[in-house]
């Protein structure tokens, strides 16, 4: 068991912007931007590293009284590109709120399918970033590229800059505790179950949502303890297998909670399941949305031999993960510990 889950995340300030002007396609965007100050990425986590990209696009908009843009794609390139190849730490929809609360003015998501992975970087310069855009100022991470095979590399930028007028700055790269914060590097660790590592890359804690399905029903009526039951797809990113301490968001209320993630071996079944049983909690929350912040990996998947096994080992977690988030809560972290997610 990950004991460090009791210690509370590295944040960056989080300025939590009220409004941030969302724009799916250049078809929406009828005029340039006000001095923008832009960005382009996959963004996929919104990590730590990303965080400080938006900090240094913000802090140089405010500075020369321009507008902060963020240029994403939908899908994910590689998503296209290599289907296989990749599972994603956030959904379109979480990227979203969380660029706009590290207070970006506006964010523009261009489709991404076979056609546009043609673009040339020239055309991708000249026809979204300087005329589309109006681009007065490039922020990019130090390891970006795009365009056609990835020619718009850094040097290639820096050359279009000096051309057309707009300077490039370069972030470096980013790291903690000696580990650089990269999704590729977030991905590997949610697979892994090593969740406090996770946080302290992300900033937060890594979370799964979604609206509560309709389980077997053995939760309660066989082994004792309910669940609410979340949809994990195989093609998802999908942590480590096993039981985990938790936290779920109903509402604007996080309640503790107990999660396994995995193929119920004790029942000999073969559907992957999240199924979180939520402490103090007795509403009937099926079809309702909700989030689930993952704090630590308490151990892998069992297969026990009776059902009084399972729940006897139910009832070790409970008490474990119980122990875990008073621990949290007696160092100032509580009911915070997931709410920048």
């Amino acid at each position: 068991m990950d004991k460090s889950c009791v210690y509370p995340a590295r944040r960056p300030n989080i300025n939590l912007k009220k409004y941030m002007q969302l724009y799916r396609n250049l078809q929406e965007i009828k005029k340039p931007f006000e001095r923008p100050v832009v960005t382009i990425g996959n963004f996929d986590g919104v990590h730590l590293g990303h965080q400080l990209l938006f900090h240094e696009v913000a802090i140089r908009a405010k500075r020369s009284g321009g507008s902060s843009v963020a240029i994403t794609f939908d899908p994910h390139p590689l998503k296209v590109l290599r289907p296989d190849g990749i599972r994603l730490i956030s959904t379109t929809r979480q990227k979203i709120e969380l660029i706009r609360m590290a207070g970006i003015d506006a964010l523009v998501i261009l489709p991404f399918d076979r056609q546009f992975a043609k673009t040339t970087a020239t055309d991708f310069v000249n026809n979204i970033l300087c005329e589309t855009i109006g681009v007065c100022e490039l922020v990019v991470g130090y390891d970006y590229a795009f365009g056609r095979g990835r020619e718009g590399n850094i040097d290639f930028l820096r050359g279009q800059g000096e051309q057309r007028g707009f300077p490039v700055t370069v972030v470096e790269a980013h790291y903690e505790d000696e580990m650089l914060v990269s999704s590729t590097r977030i991905r590997e660790l949610v697979m892994e179950g090593r969740m406090s590592d996770v946080r302290n890359l992300l900033g937060r804690c890594y979370h799964i949502h979604g609206e509560v399905q309709q389980g077997k029903q053995r939760g309660g009526t066989e082994i004792g303890f309910p669940t609410a039951n979340l949809k994990l797809s195989e093609e998802d990113l999908c942590p480590k297998k096993g039981v985990y301490v938790t936290q779920v968001l109903y509402g604007d209320k996080m309640y503790g909670s107990v999660t396994n993630i995995g193929y119920n071996p004790t029942f000999g079944e073969n559907e992957l399941v999240v199924e979180t049983h939520i402490f103090d909690f007795n509403k009937d929350i099926y079809g309702h949305p909700i989030r689930l912040n993952l704090l630590c990996h308490l151990r892998g998947e069992v297969k026990f031999n009776s059902i009084e096994e399972l729940s006897a080992q139910i009832q070790k977690d409970i008490a474990t993960a119980k122990q875990i988030l008073a621990e949290a809560a007696k160092k100032g972290f509580g009911s915070n510990f997931g709410q920048y997610a």
